[in-house]
């Protein structure tokens, strides 16, 4: 088996402005140009000129503007062989972005995983279900109704939209209101009660950052309980939300392709990482992609393996502009800054007196609704877990939440907390 070095691991190189620049066009030169060779044959479009001109002067400075003029149809999956030729250039960025996903932020080996670029998480978290599902099916001869998912009350509510668009049972966990971890015992009930009701395999979902209050599951504990009741499992790891943090700032093994129970991760570049919307990213370990192939896209050169089948090629480069723009060393300073930032807020909250909920190696902090005046959250948008009846609002710290801003909060909160 082929080794990583241990240097490999999170280690991707940044680009100047100038030569991610040029990448990215000799990429676009190398796919066909509709407009130079009109394809009378091909299933591809090209935008209408007389509102998509491509002698726009910004264009020549603006490599993503120009990838959408020219609007390459990335259908299919190109990480697996054959793809349509004419967007080979585009193509290639889609694939050097998977291999830094999968190697340099979850610790793969080289050509170990298979991905794409989606719509956004829900896609992503959805193909991995629907890979799972026909595994179950195809090799360990399961029927429908023999194949649960399970998941934590906290997850996003993609887990049950895939549950039901993929006709499998969903098995959902409580979690300790306090620490957010799932109810151990709890779970184990549930399983035992779904085997007694002719459930054989189980897609176990762990979560690398809730959407509402940033926890990440145990996932050392979960196996643990799986293994111990001798389940046929296998995980999907959603980190649409934490995928671009949570490998920064904890470095855990676990939460990596290194974990043999791993078997896919979704990503949304849109979150953290500040990217157009459309630019989810699934993650899947090699050869078993192929259980969600589309045997009738024969029209489609090495067939399509994705849920969503046609897809913007300029997502894709956006992605991988800013992955370079950065580099490995600068994602993680920006991380590191902002988990900082996050910690100050922490402190200043509980000096309050102030409840909250926070994961240690995550930017949201969500707070308890008892001192947080109604009008207040809805100036500064917090986000309620409810919006008819809150327990919870949330504070999310990203870029945009400056000291400045947080300051302004504070002493908001303060006038609210002396009435």
């Amino acid at each position: 088996m082929q080794k990583k070095k241990e240097n490999d691991f999170m280690h991707w190189e940044k680009y100047s402005r100038q030569r991610i620049r040029d990448i990215a066009f000799s990429a676009i030169g190398k796919n066909l140009n509709y407009r130079d060779s009109p394809p009378i044959g091909l299933p591809a479009s090209y935008l209408d000129p007389k509102v998509f001109y491509s002698d726009a002067p910004f264009l020549s400075e603006a490599p993503f503007m120009s990838t959408m003029v020219a609007n390459p149809n990335h259908i299919g999956c190109h990480t697996m062989g054959d793809s349509e030729p004419v967007f080979s250039g585009t193509q290639a960025l889609e694939r050097e972005l998977i291999e830094i996903c999968a190697t340099q932020i979850f610790d793969a080996l080289p050509d170990a995983v298979d991905g794409y670029v989606a719509s956004g998480g829900t896609e992503a978290n959805i193909q991995a279900f629907w890979v799972l599902r026909n595994y179950f099916i195809e090799e360990c001869h399961a029927a429908h109704q023999q194949i649960a998912m399970v998941y934590s009350e906290d997850a996003h509510y993609s887990m049950p939209k895939g549950a039901n668009l993929l006709n499998v049972k969903s098995i959902v966990a409580k979690v300790n209101s306090e620490s957010r971890l799932i109810d151990l015992a709890g779970l184990e009930q549930q399983l035992v009660e779904a085997k007694m009701e002719g459930v054989k395999h189980f897609i176990l979902v762990m979560n690398m950052s809730t959407t509402m209050f940033g926890s990440v599951d145990d996932i050392a504990a979960a196996v643990s309980l799986f293994e111990s009741m001798a389940l046929s499992f296998k995980i999907h790891v959603d980190g649409a939300y934490g995928g671009f943090i949570y490998p920064f700032s904890a470095r855990d093994p676990l939460y990596s392709f290194q974990n043999k129970h791993v078997f896919s991760f979704s990503l949304d570049a849109h979150k953290m990482l500040l990217s157009p919307y459309g630019t989810g990213i699934a993650l899947i370990r090699k050869g078993h992609i192929k259980y969600a192939m589309t045997k009738e896209a024969n029209y489609v050169k090495g067939k399509d393996y994705t849920l969503v089948g046609s897809r913007s090629g300029a997502n894709a480069v956006a992605i991988w502009m800013i992955l370079r723009a950065y580099g490995s060393d600068g994602w993680t300073s920006k991380i590191q800054e902002l988990l900082e930032r996050t910690d100050w807020l922490c402190e200043q909250l509980a000096k309050r007196g102030i409840v909250f909920y926070r994961h240690p190696k995550m930017n949201i902090v969500t707070l308890k609704p008892d001192l947080i005046d109604h009008a207040l959250a809805e100036k500064y948008f917090l986000v309620p877990d409810d919006h008819d009846a809150p327990s919870w609002w949330k504070i999310v710290v990203m870029d945009h939440v400056t000291e400045g801003v947080l300051d302004h909060f504070l002493l908001d909160l303060d006038k609210t907390l002396e009435k």
